[in-house]
């Protein structure tokens, strides 16, 4: 079909000829044709020239006074259109602007308009027109846009906890105010409490709060305050914002003033005959009181005392009640009552308290136990009436193969080849270890220390320990390690090269046999530069040094101490320990390890400990260095001719304080040191205030008897010995060669050239005087005495004069009077009780009605005659 334009002509150029071209072209365009020709549509036609837009997205979503976002306006030209277009938009809401707001663009162009919604823009959506104008040709697009207001910035308030107790006149209580932000909330809230009730205070009061970070309020009631319940409300203000939070307040009447009364242990198990065991008592102040406690003890037992029987406490500070039984006490467990009264208020702690019947007395240490005291409170068959020449002297002599300067021990009922044996434990400086029946002296096994080709020391030219030096210090018995129990012995040995050893040997008490592991060789070094030192450290060689000290065992530890030979150089001061289970050293320590000597001699004494696992001892004359002015501790490590207390803490040796007299330098230049003697710590003792002390006696070569307080022995003082807990000065004129013994607040001494001695302890202090002392006086070394008693009754004191190539004598005291003598080895006639020549260090043992005495060649046994 063919349209004419002719049939819509007109002539000229009248507004009605152009309509009728419009016309024509729109009729065109519905058949199809894309052209208009002067005589109607068709190929030839001419083009009619446009422009589109379109905008993308085609909806946007913003949050007042957030993020921008971003339309992109896009024009396409149709037919080759080409004039510029003008970009304008209109309906943005109130908040909302565009940029650019308006634009021009060409035909075919993008343009990218950003829109933003200010802060204080208003929820709102609804369509945004951009239109497009070019000449008369316009055309628009739409899109859709949401506005979303943003909420103010605001804060929320809590309090934790919601419930606060306190007490009127006593505990405070206290809660935490937290502030946290909404909305970008940054400002500080200002805290003000109110309902409080009368009496009762916040602090801070009116604190402000940071949000995210709490802050405490403490609550406290004065005495005056009433109690009950109330709601507490917590405001927090930041500007015209004002939120609260509450609490509910309970406040408790006030309590009265008070303490509690606590035991520890809360159980204690003693036995008949034996030494005392120990609670602490401790008052505790309640609600502000300040007074003193009496405290007495009630229902004892019969047979029972406590001491001491009555003491007045101090809020905070303990005292302690030491519980002792008699030997006729009965077996059996009491609850015994610990009463504090303080005007009306009395409370009163139980005590289990166990009486156990003695069991069979064993000596597995030097001297008895590890307090060094001397002392076997368990002896039922010696008294002060029996022990005479007339019914008492010698039984036997046990024949070795050396000299016997370590103390024998003894083991009840030991199963040795299927029959039951009390067993004495001897040691040589032979390098033998013979086990002997106690009562028969039937040797039931020896064996050597030797190794193969090896011979024992020679004396190194030095009449200490001579002709040789095998076994010198006194073993130690553990009845409970391996399969039967076992003898723990420092052996000193020559090898066909000459070289030297020591070694510990771990030994089954049935049969002397080797344990696993056994022996080991003992060597050490330790940081330094003092005598025999190598690379920075001075080194441990076993030539050098015996083993005089008797062993001690704590805490499955066995702790060695070693002395040189006489003070031939070069040697220091050593203390090691060894695993009781491995045989493995797990510690070490040297006295003097930036100087010299400083070796532990004691006469053979064994180093003492107490329960807290701290070791005591002496040592002899060497290096001091100057102390250091913060600590008191001298500046080098080097602890010459010192009371020493050693830590155990962590199982690693450590001084942990020491005593040092004020003229200790001059002392050591002249060997007038404190090492030739032994040291005891004393059981508890309680002053005249009643005040518990923990005290440590010793004494060397210069005549004085030295009492520390072993939880401050006083250091060091070139310009006296004032910070010492007490010095007998002058005490003992000879000097001492040997240790005391203790028994029923009693200390023994036997001085050289001297009598022995009883120094009586009242109130925690030594007499100045002797209470009694003997009429023998006992020459080079002195005397070590020994103790045997039943309880606190039947006390006898043996000492020996023990000179070497003189006849050696026995001699047995009563321990209420040492002026009464009860027997010595040489009343009876014909040298009934003669056991030979002294042998220097020796020191008797008491067990089971016997007294056994180490001879240059074998045991003397004494004991009741047949």
């Amino acid at each position: 079909m063919r349209f004419s334009a002719r049939a819509f002509e007109t002539r000229g150029n009248s507004r009605r000829g152009r309509m009728g071209r419009w016309l024509l072209a729109l009729g065109c365009l519905a058949m199809g044709w894309l052209a208009l020709t002067a005589g109607g549509c068709g190929s030839n036609a001419v083009l009619l020239e446009d422009f589109t837009l379109s905008v993308t997205p085609a909806s946007v979503a913003m949050t007042a006074g957030g993020a921008t976002q971003q339309i992109t306006v896009t024009s396409t030209a149709v037919n080759g259109y080409s004039a510029l277009i003008a970009i304008s938009i209109s309906g943005l809401p109130a908040g909302v602007t565009a940029s650019p707001a308006s634009v021009v663009i060409a035909p075919g162009a993008t343009e990218t308009i950003t829109l933003t919604a200010g802060a204080t823009a208003a929820t709102s959506s609804g369509t945004v027109t951009i239109t497009g104008t070019s000449g008369a040709r316009v055309h628009s697009a739409t899109v859709a846009l949401s506005v979303t207001a943003v909420p103010p910035a605001d804060f929320t308030l809590a309090v934790n906890p919601t419930t606060v107790s306190v007490t009127a006149g006593g505990a405070g209580g206290s809660t935490a105010v937290s502030v946290s932000a909404l909305n970008g909330f940054s400002a500080g809230v200002g805290i003000t409490v109110s309902g409080l009730p009368a009496g009762v205070t916040v602090a801070p009061a009116t604190p402000t709060v940071t949000p995210g970070t709490p802050q405490t309020l403490a609550v406290t009631a004065a005495a005056s305050a009433v109690a009950g319940s109330s709601t507490v409300t917590v405001t927090g203000t930041s500007g015209a914002l004002v939120h609260t939070a509450t609490f509910t307040l309970n406040v408790a009447a006030a309590a009265p003033a008070d303490f509690t009364l606590t035991l520890n242990p809360t159980s204690l198990t003693v036995t008949s005959g034996a030494l005392g065991q120990g609670t602490a008592v401790l008052a505790t102040a309640v609600n502000g009181f300040s007074g003193t406690v009496s405290v007495t003890v009630s229902g004892l037992p019969t047979g029972v005392t406590v001491a001491p029987a009555t003491l007045t406490l101090t809020p905070g500070t303990s005292q302690t009640l030491t519980f002792t039984a008699a030997a006729n006490a009965a077996a059996g467990t009491s609850s015994v009552s610990v009463t504090g009264v303080s005007g009306a208020l009395s409370h009163t702690a139980t005590l289990a308290l166990t009486v156990a019947a003695p069991a069979g007395v064993n000596v597995t240490t030097y001297h008895n136990d590890n307090s060094r005291d001397g002392l076997n409170a368990s002896e039922t068959i010696l008294t002060p009436t029996n022990v005479s020449s007339a019914t008492f002297g010698k039984l036997n002599l046990l024949s070795v193969d050396g000299l016997v300067d370590a103390e024998p021990l003894y083991l009840s009922a030991v199963t040795i080849s299927g029959q039951t044996h009390n067993v004495l434990y001897v040691v040589t400086e032979h390098d033998s270890v013979y086990a002997f029946d106690a009562d028969s002296g039937t040797k039931l096994w020896k064996v050597s220390a030797l190794g193969s080709g090896e011979t024992t020391s020679d004396d190194h030219g030095c009449g200490q320990i001579t002709p040789e030096i095998g076994i010198t210090s006194t073993p130690v018995i553990d009845r409970t390690k391996g399969a039967n129990g076992t003898i723990f012995v420092v052996a000193m040995t020559k090898d066909g090269s000459g070289a030297y050893h020591q070694r510990l040997h771990a030994l089954d008490v049935t049969t002397g046999a080797e344990t696993t592991g056994s022996p080991t060789e003992i060597a050490g070094t330790y940081p330094g530069t003092g005598d025999n030192s190598s690379g920075g450290n001075v080194v441990f060689a076993p030539g050098q040094y015996a083993e005089r000290a008797g062993l001690l065992l704590m805490n499955s530890t066995i702790y060695l101490a070693w002395t040189s030979h006489c003070d031939a150089r070069p040697y220091t001061g050593w203390v090691m320990g060894y695993s009781e289970n491995t045989l493995q050293q797990t510690t070490i320590l040297n006295l003097t390890p930036n100087g010299n000597e400083g070796s532990v001699w004691m006469a053979g004494d064994g180093l003492a400990a107490d329960s807290a696992g701290n070791i005591y001892f002496l040592d002899a004359n060497g290096t001091l260095d100057a102390k250091d002015t913060v600590t008191g501790f001298p500046v080098n490590n080097d602890y010459g001719n010192a009371m020493i207390k050693l830590s155990t803490a962590n199982n690693a040796l450590t001084v942990d304080d020491f005593f040092e007299t004020y003229d200790s330098i001059n002392e050591s230049n002249n060997d007038v040191d404190l090492g030739s003697g032994g040291s005891l710590l004393l059981p508890d003792m309680v002053d005249a205030n009643g005040v518990v002390h923990q005290l440590i006696v010793g004494a060397g070569k210069d005549t004085n008897i030295y009492v520390g307080d072993r939880n401050n022995l006083g250091k060091y003082n070139p310009a006296n010995n004032d910070a010492l807990y007490q010095e007998l000065t002058g005490a003992l004129p000879g000097g001492a060669w040997s240790m005391p013994a203790y028994f029923n607040y009693t200390v023994y001494y036997g001085g050289v050239g001297d009598n022995l001695k009883a120094f009586t302890i009242t109130n925690a202090l030594l007499g100045t005087t002797p209470s009694s002392k003997s009429a023998t006086t006992f020459a080079y070394p002195g005397a070590t005495p020994s103790v045997s008693a039943n309880g606190t009754s039947n006390g006898i004191v043996w000492a020996l004069e023990s000179s070497t190539g003189s006849t050696a004598v026995l001699h047995a005291y009563d321990a209420t009077n040492l002026s009464k003598e009860l027997y010595n080895s040489t009343q009876a006639a014909s040298g009934r009780d003669s056991f030979g020549t002294g042998n220097k260090f020796i020191t008797p043992m008491i067990v089971n009605g016997k007294v056994y005495v180490g001879t240059p060649n074998g045991v003397a046994v004494f004991g009741l005659l047949p």
